[in-house]
């Protein structure tokens, strides 16, 4: 396993990050354990949350809300593996049904901080992201919240999710007037079915210094080798519907066989050539899938490769504006 600083701090990670999406609502605890068990045996330094996961995830309330994190809580009191992993978790999503209970101000901002300590089972969180943007709450309010909790040692760094390119730039421009370091992250949707953060995020979130986790390397599995596999549900029933995705995935899955890599392996590993990303989130349900996933640090994709998976899965043309403009 490597390790790469995150963003322009001094935080170094493990180039694949364990997502935990699935932790007590399509995975179980003791299955959970095992998945974290086996990730920080091979390295993995960082597990990532949110206070919502746990349950389905809808607008409105259901139960399990929470529960991923009180998962991840109790695993990581035994044995003290703490200060082994670089723990994340969000907040910004529905917790509640009051008026208070969502969003980034300040009052929302310390109330979910202290909920998501006492689900951890910790007194800190190394890394404290925005599940969305809050257009309603000014940056001056929530960069204040942010650092009374950093003053506080109850958050080490800030990071953002599901920010545009224009956001990332707001809330730095912000952060740097009050001499913060501001976000040193964003995680964002990215994998080679959808390359839309090319255009503006991932330029901005090079020239401000933050490194780009992106979420659904396998595009919700349809990456993951979905022709062939024997309960592809839904997914295989969208990919019956578009004969243009179709013959995308029978192209790209033919390319994966030829190198004799599977195609789960082979979308990681695209990630991991990408100038910018740091590390991808993975979501294994089961520990044996996050031994395919960890595969694809070793493989090494050379130019003819990457520019036949550009041929398949073509991005915006470049960065903007030139990927529109002259």
């Amino acid at each position: 396993m490597q390790y790469r600083p995150l963003g322009r701090s001094g935080l170094k990670i493990s180039q694949i990050i364990l997502g935990t999406m699935n932790f007590g609502y399509l995975t179980d605890e003791a299955e959970s354990f095992s998945i974290m068990d086996r990730a920080l045996e091979e390295g993995i330094t960082m597990i990532d949350t949110a206070d919502v996961y746990g349950g389905p995830q809808k607008p409105d309330m259901e139960k399990g809300y929470g529960l991923s994190e009180e998962i991840i809580g109790r695993w990581l009191v035994q044995g003290g593996r703490r200060d082994q992993i670089v723990l994340a978790t969000k907040l910004y999503q529905p917790m509640g049904y009051g008026p208070n209970d969502r969003h980034l101000s300040a009052y929302h901002i310390r109330r979910a901080c202290d909920a998501s300590l006492k689900r951890l089972k910790t007194d800190h969180i190394d890394l404290y992201q925005m599940h969305h943007i809050d257009r309603s709450t000014p940056w001056e309010e929530i960069w204040q919240a942010m650092d009374v909790l950093i003053q506080q040692g109850k958050i080490s760094y800030v990071g953002s999710s599901n920010f545009a390119g224009w956001h990332l730039a707001t809330a730095q421009g912000f952060a740097a007037q009050g001499r913060r370091l501001g976000l040193v992250s964003e995680q964002s949707l990215y994998n080679l079915t959808n390359r839309a953060i090319e255009s503006e995020v991932l330029p901005a979130a090079r020239y401000h210094g933050i490194g780009v986790i992106p979420w659904s390397p396998l595009a919700g599995g349809l990456l993951g080798g979905i022709l062939n596999h024997p309960d592809g549900g839904r997914r295989a029933a969208l990919v019956n519907q578009s004969e243009d995705l179709r013959s995308r995935i029978e192209s790209y899955e033919s390319l994966c066989h030829s190198l004799g890599e599977d195609p789960a392996a082979i979308s990681l590993a695209w990630l991991l050539h990408q100038p910018g990303v740091t590390a991808p989130i993975v979501g294994p349900r089961l520990a044996e899938q996050l031994t395919l996933q960890l595969h694809a640090t070793t493989i090494a994709l050379d130019k003819e490769i990457l520019a036949r998976l550009d041929k398949i899965w073509p991005g915006p043309r470049g960065e903007a504006p030139e990927a529109y403009a002259w």
